[in-house]
């Protein structure tokens, strides 16, 4: 699936949501959803910084598949990072570098997010960004 049909499914899902709290809950849900990271990989060379709660980030794979897995101690932030997750894992290094995350303001996130939470996804897709970049210099 082409990245641009990703986050057209992610922006359809919450079309469903009539509320801004609905919206919220379902992020919570969608956090929740996670695959757990091990206590090993919650360490400094993980955390992505420019974050105020807690956020971890693993970057696996090579520059034509490239996986990513994270986490965090906070309810909101960890749903943000399930669409972070959902939109570019499984793909190449190239796509993650070119594609922007249309779905946040299409979605309306930037206007709904506290500057907290959306400095936070802004450091973890600069993270992810550059840790790609890593992936292709190697390749």
């Amino acid at each position: 699936m082409q990245l641009s049909d990703r986050q057209q499914e992610i922006i359809d899902e919450f079309q469903f949501f009539d509320s801004w709290m609905d919206k919220y809950q379902y992020l919570i849900d969608l956090g929740h959803e996670l695959e757990p990271l091990t206590e090993e990989e919650k360490n400094e060379n993980n955390v992505v910084r420019g974050c105020q709660s807690q956020v971890w980030m693993v970057v696996d794979g090579d520059a034509a598949n490239v996986t990513i897995r994270a986490n965090s101690d906070a309810a909101i932030v960890s749903g943000l990072i399930a669409l972070v997750v959902r939109l570019y894992s499984k793909a190449s290094a190239e796509e993650i570098i070119k594609t922007e995350p249309e779905f946040v303001e299409a979605l309306g996130l930037s206007q709904h997010l506290s500057p907290t939470r959306a400095n936070g996804l802004a450091s973890m897709l600069q993270r992810l960004k550059a840790e790609t970049a890593q992936l292709i210099a190697k390749s």
